[in-house]
């Protein structure tokens, strides 16, 4: 894929390319944070107020268009039209006020997550509360970056803001967010020109490698490098229940209310970062070090149900590792292969292929019975993980040469193991 150009070309709705060629823009996100004045953070929860009335308002007459009379309402095509209207009449004249867009934004976002839930991925649209995070987008009128502030439509003044790092590019939009610990950011959508890098058409073998997501380990690589699960829900458990109990003793409507609730969303903020921050020291080591990084899909949903290991697993947080694993390695023009997770990747011997017939989840350490080698569970896995990333790798038509001075044969191998638990 490559950036644009001048010469015109005809897309469909999928995004390809009736011609020659594949074009698309390369879009990048910036979150910077926002300090806005007395008045400006009145104007910004007053703007975020009007977005969740509309959406809140497009979904209430969605249900009862559909309960009353059987129909269904687009929110693009039907809903969007009742904005100039409402504007209009006396009681909803105030909308004028804010950003005609971000309104408009609000009845797409409803459409979104009606597709989300009718396609499995998330639940029934709910009403918007004042409480939570808020956002609205902003991507047409009086909007851009300056030096230390941005500007928005329908505000006079800019608000300052810490660009941590230089904006180059066109400006396409800005999303401003504000917490639930009640701090304000702005993630700017900048289209930088330049021309994706193309993927690694001839792969070493070397540089292909497998990870084995686990929970004892976050991430077991097929060279035997292990990365240790941080647990961060399990380390602020003890802090977020003695937080969490003394919001629950509160009065609702009471000041002291909004201060635990505050100390709790601090704490969960605090969380979230501190995982964000290892998942991307992570996936960009694993990014830059290799051409390759294989990992296998998991079905987390599913997993989720095991009420033993489900807080576990919510904390692993595997999907957001692999999220960002994917887009480093797109920038980066490194390759990542997702495996089929109904491979036996645990129970295949990585050295002859015998397939165990069972293993329960505490047998961390086996031996083959064709073979004879010895096996760590996770090592074994990840070195399936990349063997079946590099077939796949080559089915695609990617060029991985044989590294022959690193390849042994099954009766090497066996043998190596063999000696190995004689001198023990």
């Amino acid at each position: 894929m490559r950036a644009r150009r001048d010469r015109p070309v005809l897309l469909n709705k999928l995004g390809f390319v009736r011609g020659l060629f594949y074009v698309s823009a390369i879009l990048c996100a910036t979150k910077v944070r926002l300090y806005p004045t007395p008045d400006q953070a009145a104007f910004l929860n007053a703007q975020f107020g009007a977005v969740r009335f509309v959406y809140n308002k497009a979904l209430a007459v969605k249900k009862h268009r559909f309960k009353v009379h059987g129909e269904k309402l687009s929110a693009v095509h039907d809903l969007k039209k009742l904005l100039p209207v409402a504007k209009k009449s006396r009681r909803h004249a105030w909308l004028v006020d804010y950003d005609a867009m971000a309104l408009q934004q609000a009845c797409l976002n409803l459409d979104r997550a009606f597709k989300n839930f009718f396609e499995g991925r998330a639940r029934y649209p709910s009403f918007k509360r004042r409480h939570g995070p808020q956002s609205s987008y902003h991507c047409s009128g009086k909007f851009g970056v300056l030096e230390n502030a941005i500007l928005l439509p329908k505000m006079e003044q800019p608000i300052q803001a810490v660009i941590h790092r230089p904006v180059v590019g066109k400006l396409k939009s800005i999303t401003v967010t504000r917490t639930a610990t009640g701090k304000y950011f702005a993630s700017l959508m900048i289209e930088d020109g330049q021309e994706k890098p193309e993927p690694i058409k001839t792969i070493a073998e070397e540089a292909v490698v497998g990870v084995d997501v686990g929970l004892i380990d976050l991430a077991v690589e097929s060279n035997g490098r292990r990365t240790a699960n941080p647990r961060f829900l399990k380390r602020a458990q003890r802090n977020l229940r003695r937080k969490q109990r003394k919001l629950s003793r509160t009065q609702n409507g009471s000041r002291n209310r909004v201060k635990a609730r505050l100390k709790v969303a601090v704490a969960h903020e605090h969380l979230a970062n501190a995982r964000h921050d290892f998942q991307h020291k992570l996936s960009r080591r694993l990014t830059d070090e290799n051409q390759a990084v294989a990992v296998e899909t998991l079905a987390v949903k599913t997993m989720l149900q095991n009420r033993t290991l489900s807080r576990a697993i919510a904390d692993a947080a595997w999907h957001g590792l692999t999220t960002k694993l994917a887009y480093k390695a797109e920038r980066g023009g490194k390759h990542l292969v997702r495996i089929d997770r109904f491979i036996a990747s645990s129970k295949a011997c990585s050295c002859c292929g015998l397939v165990k017939e069972t293993m329960s989840l505490d047998e961390r350490r086996w031996t083959c019975e064709g073979c004879g080698a010895e096996h760590d569970r996770d090592e074994n896995a990840a070195r399936n993980i990349r063997r079946a990333g590099i077939v796949k790798l080559r089915a695609g038509g990617w060029h991985v040469p044989v590294c022959g001075g690193l390849r042994q044969t099954v009766h090497v191998t066996a043998a190596a193991g063999e000696a190995e638990r004689q001198a023990a």
